[in-house]
């Protein structure tokens, strides 16, 4: 399987940085190759579309041989106009044979020929080095693929952040008992001492901070207060947040039964008031009539 490497150069340190790729189709016998260039066109023109400060850096080979087909390949890539010319095409060869270790080598290429036919496909590769980068979330996802390799079903459930911290403590504390057991084994004569290897323990002890395990403890209990009041604290204004929001539209409900009881408003009161001084005033006016005689 071969592809084409897309991402960015560097004109400061004339680096190059790999940051995307996608597959290419391509047939192979045993005098010729064909690449399906029209697709390779289409997907660098789509990828480009959507990340403009990208561009053409090369292209990788799921094969670590270097052959006849491979120089073709390199330079077609490194040619004028549709390849990275001027700048020499990166090759990256990936071995994924299954049972062994992933292999990586980069080379750059540098045409050789006589003549015009026999430098087309002809090339010498050179090898460059290079350096793996990875963010945190790909050395996490990476770490979840690795792990399904040992299950039979070739699943594994994403850890939660506990976990994750858990496992990177493991791994740091078995890290530190290699370094201890090779530092006792050089004491004890049992390893050869290697001067790079000190220097760089060295260095890396040197960017430990100089503090006290009780002063370490100390201030992790400060912060776990620190969090906790923060969450107290956001939960009160959440409640009070909520009362705010019921009270008005709560339905206040005043006492029923007799208008004139306590619960009855003034004007109720006295709408009552008026219509017994008006019953006393016709019960008056009834008892002081005289029948004709």
């Amino acid at each position: 399987m071969i592809g084409t490497l897309v991402g960015t150069r560097s004109e400061s340190d004339e680096s190059v940085t790999v940051h995307s790729s996608f597959a290419v189709g391509h047939t192979e016998t045993t005098d010729q190759v064909e690449v399906d260039m029209e697709y390779q066109k289409a997907m660098l023109s789509l990828h480009l579309r959507a990340n403009p400060k990208e561009v053409l850096v090369g292209w990788y080979a799921t094969s670590s041989e270097l052959n006849t087909f491979s120089a073709l390949i390199q330079n077609h890539y490194s040619s004028q106009g549709e390849g990275t010319y001027p700048y020499p095409a990166v090759h990256i060869t990936v071995a994924s044979e299954p049972g062994k270790d992933v292999e990586v080598r980069t080379y750059i290429s540098s045409p050789v020929g006589v003549t015009p036919e026999r430098t087309a496909d002809s090339a010498a590769f050179i090898p460059v080095p290079y350096t793996i980068a990875y963010s945190e979330a790909d050395r996490a996802g990476l770490e979840a693929i690795q792990a399904a390799k040992d299950v039979e079903t070739r699943t594994t459930s994403i850890l939660t952040d506990i976990e994750n911290l858990e496992h990177s403590l493991e791994d740091t504390l078995s890290m530190l008992d290699r370094v201890a057991k090779y530092v006792e084994n050089v004491i004890e004569e049992e390893a050869e001492p290697n001067t790079a290897l000190g220097q760089f323990l060295l260095n890396t002890l040197a960017l430990a901070p100089k503090v006290d395990a009780a002063d370490i403890e100390k201030d992790f209990n400060n912060h776990i207060q620190d969090i906790l009041m923060v969450s107290y604290l956001a939960n009160t204004i959440r409640t009070q947040m909520d009362l705010s929001n019921r009270l008005p539209t709560a339905q206040l409900t005043m006492g029923g039964g007799d208008s004139s009881g306590p619960g009855a408003t003034e004007k109720e009161r006295g709408g009552g008031r008026q219509n017994r001084q008006g019953q006393n005033r016709q019960n008056r006016a009834e008892s002081l009539s005289v029948p004709n005689l």
